[in-house]
C-alpha cells in the first residue's frame, strides 16, 4: 500500500480501531508484564476494554466527520476507562483527539502536537507521576517526534522516530522503575502504548503489526519465583508509600466543578495511592488505590461532587487469583476466578463455568459474579464449585454447568451449602449466553430458573471441534484430524476436511426458518480468515439472520454456535 502522507478521518478511524484489535491481541502478554503499581495481571484486559468503548462510540458516529470523530474518541475513552492502565490511557487518547480536532489533514508536525498533548494530559492526571512507567515511554516518543517535525520530517518520519524513542524508551523503564527490574520485565502500560504507534506506522505505512506471543521480547511473563517476590514485596519505591500495602482499587464517575478538582486529588493524596483522575467540563473518571473505601468517596460528597457508578475491587484477592491461575497454568489445576469481592450484594447470583478468557469477560458483563475455570476435557471437582457459591455476594445461587458431564456434580451443591443453589442444566456456552439475557438479580433462583430453561430450550447449538482418533459414525467414517461439526441432540452431523466447509455444513443444519438470531463464540484456535470468510458468507446467504461474534478464547472447538 502506498504510504500516506496526511491522516485524514477515514485513516485516523483506521488507527484506532486496528490498535483495539492489536491490543485485543497482546493482551495476555501484557497481562504477564503487568507487576505495577499491583501484579494483578489486568493491564492488557484494561485497556483492550477502555479501548472497546472508545471504538463502539467511535461506530456510533458519520465515519466522514472528523470532529464528531474526535468527540466520540474522546468521550468513549473517558467513559470507558478501566483499571489504573486504560484510564490513563484514556487522557492519552482525550489529548491526541483535542489536538488533531478541526485538522481534516494531520501532517507529521500536527501529530508530534498530538503526541505532545497527550503526554502532557497523561502526567497532569496522575497526583505523583513515576518515571519508569507509561508517561515515560509517551513522553520521550512525543520529545522525538517533535524533534522530527521540527527538522520538516514527514507523517511517516515523525510516526518512526516516535516510535524509535518510545522503544528505547521502553527497553529503559527497568532501570527507572527497580520493581520491573527485579521482576525482569518491561512497563505493562508502555508496552501497551507502543502497540499504538505499530498501529499507526501499520495504517500509515503498512508496516507489519508485531505478532503476539512469537517474538514479542515482551510476552515472556513472569516466573513464579518473580512473581512472588514482586506480589510480597515489602520496600517501598523512592521512599514512597509501597502501593502494594493499599488493599482496595477504588473508582467512579464523579460530577465536580473543574475548579475544585485539584483539591478532590489532594484529598484523595492524603487517604491512598496510584490516583488517576481524567475528564472536565464537570465530570471526571476517578481511580485511586486506598485501605478506606468510605474515605475515598466522603473526599467527593465534602467537596459537593456527587460520585456515581462506584466499582470496588479487593486488590489483595486479585493478586492472589492471578497467582493462583498462573500455578495452575504450569501444573493443570483447576482454579475459580474470584467471586463477589467489590460486586453488589443481589437476591440471586450466578456461577458459570467456562474456559477462555473472552467468555469469562462476556459473562462477566452480563452479570455472573463466579467463573469456574472448566469445560470439556477440564471438569471441575463440587470442591471448587462449592468455593465459588458461598464467595459470591447472594444468599441464593444459580449455576450453569455448561457441560453435560458438570451437571451431576453441580447437583450437589444445595445440599452442601446454607446456601440455596439452584442448577440451570445448560451444555453449552451459547445456552448459558442464552439463558443471562433473562436473568434478574433481584428475582429469586427459582424464578430465574424457571425463566432460564425455557429460554434455553429455544436455542438450537452446535460446535466444531477436532478429531483426536479414527472412528466410524451414522455419518461416515471420521479421520484423525478430521473436523466434525456436533448439533445439540443430533449429535455429529458434519464430518470434513476443512473446518470452514465443516461450520458452513453445520450452520445450514442448524439455521431453520425460525432462526432470527445466530451466536458464534470463536476459541483459541480460531483462524481470522476463516472467520471472516464465515461472516461474509453468512451476509451474502443468510441476511434475514442476526449476527453476533464473540472471541470466547475458549480451546478445543474452535467455533461454538447458538441460534434462537
Amino acid at each position: 500500500m502506498p504510504t500516506l502522507e496526511r491522516l485524514d478521518v477515514h485513516a485516523l478511524r483506521d488507527v484506532v480501531t486496528t490498535y483495539r484489535d492489536t491490543v485485543r491481541d497482546h493482551a495476555r502478554g501484557l497481562n504477564l508484564l503487568n507487576v505495577y503499581p499491583v501484579p494483578d495481571g489486568d493491564t492488557g484486559t484494561n485497556m483492550a476494554r477502555t479501548l472497546d468503548a472508545v471504538v463502539a462510540e467511535m461506530d456510533g458516529t458519520d465515519a466522514g466527520d472528523l470532529d464528531a470523530t474526535c468527540e466520540a474518541i474522546s468521550h468513549g475513552s473517558l467513559m470507558g476507562a478501566r483499571g489504573n492502565s486504560g484510564v490513563i490511557l484514556s487522557q492519552i487518547l482525550r489529548g491526541l483527539a483535542s489536538t488533531l480536532r478541526g485538522h481534516a489533514e494531520t501532517t507529521g508536525q500536527k501529530f508530534a502536537e498530538a503526541l505532545t498533548a497527550a503526554s502532557a494530559g497523561a502526567y497532569q492526571a496522575v497526583l505523583k507521576p513515576i518515571e519508569g512507567t507509561i508517561l515515560t515511554v509517551v513522553r520521550e516518543s512525543a520529545e522525538a517526534a517533535t524533534a522530527a517535525s521540527a527538522a520538516d520530517g514527514s507523517l511517516v518520519d515523525t510516526l518512526r522516530a516516535a516510535r524509535d524513542a518510545g522503544k528505547r524508551a521502553l527497553d529503559n523503564t527497568p532501570e527507572l522503575l527497580p520493581v520491573l527490574k527485579d521482576a525482569g520485565v518491561v512497563d505493562a502500560g508502555g508496552a501497551g502504548y507502543l502497540l499504538f504507534l505499530d498501529s499507526a506506522l501499520h495504517v500509515i505505512d503498512g508496516q507489519p503489526l508485531p505478532e503476539p506471543d512469537g517474538d514479542d521480547d515482551y510476552a515472556h511473563g513472569l516466573s513464579e519465583e518473580q512473581f512472588e517476590a514482586v506480589a510480597h514485596r515489602e520496600s517501598g519505591i523512592e521512599g514512597e508509600l509501597d502501593v502494594s500495602e493499599q488493599r482496595y482499587e477504588v473508582m467512579y464517575f464523579l460530577d465536580l466543578v473543574d475548579d475544585r478538582i485539584d483539591d478532590f486529588k489532594q484529598g484523595w493524596g492524603a487517604i491512598g495511592d496510584s490516583i488517576v483522575v481524567v475528564g472536565g467540563d464537570g465530570l471526571w473518571n476517578c481511580h485511586v488505590h486506598t485501605n478506606d473505601i468510605g474515605a475515598a468517596i466522603e473526599v467527593a460528597l465534602e467537596l459537593d461532587g456527587r460520585p456515581k457508578q462506584i466499582r470496588v475491587t479487593d486488590l489483595f484477592e486479585e493478586v492472589a487469583e492471578e497467582h493462583a491461575h498462573r500455578e495452575a497454568a504450569m501444573i493443570g489445576q483447576h482454579v475459580p476466578t474470584r467471586a463477589g469481592a467489590g460486586l453488589p450484594r443481589v437476591t440471586t447470583a450466578v456461577v458459570a463455568v467456562c474456559s477462555g478468557d473472552g467468555l469469562a469477560e462476556l459473562f462477566a458483563n452480563l452479570g455472573v459474579q463466579g467463573i469456574v475455570t472448566g469445560g470439556q476435557t477440564l471438569n471441575p471437582s463440587t470442591a471448587e464449585l462449592l468455593d465459588t457459591v458461598e464467595h459470591v455476594n447472594a444468599d441464593e445461587v444459580i449455576v450453569l454447568p455448561n457441560n453435560k458431564n458438570i451437571i451431576p456434580v453441580a447437583e450437589q451443591l444445595d445440599a452442601l451449602t446454607k446456601k440455596h443453589v439452584v442448577v440451570v442444566p445448560t451444555r453449552t456456552m451459547p445456552e448459558a449466553l442464552a439463558a443471562l439475557v433473562v436473568y434478574d438479580p433481584e428475582a429469586s433462583a427459582d424464578e430465574n430458573a424457571a425463566e432460564m430453561v425455557e429460554t434455553t430450550e429455544t436455542v438450537a447449538t452446535g460446535e466444531i471441534t477436532q478429531a483426536v482418533r479414527d472412528s466410524k459414525t451414522d455419518v461416515g467414517e471420521i479421520s484423525t484430524g478430521d473436523w466434525m461439526g456436533i448439533a445439540k441432540g443430533d449429535g455429529i452431523v458434519v464430518v470434513e476436511a476443512s473446518v470452514e466447509t465443516a461450520a458452513r455444513k453445520l450452520l445450514e443444519h442448524l439455521l431453520t426458518d425460525e432462526g432470527e438470531l445466530l451466536t458464534v463464540i470463536t476459541g483459541s484456535e480460531a483462524d481470522e480468515a476463516t472467520t471472516a470468510a464465515l461472516e461474509a458468507w453468512l451476509v451474502d446467504d443468510h441476511a434475514d439472520v442476526q449476527l453476533e461474534i464473540h472471541a470466547g478464547g475458549q480451546p478445543l472447538y474452535p467455533y461454538l454456535f447458538g441460534v434462537e
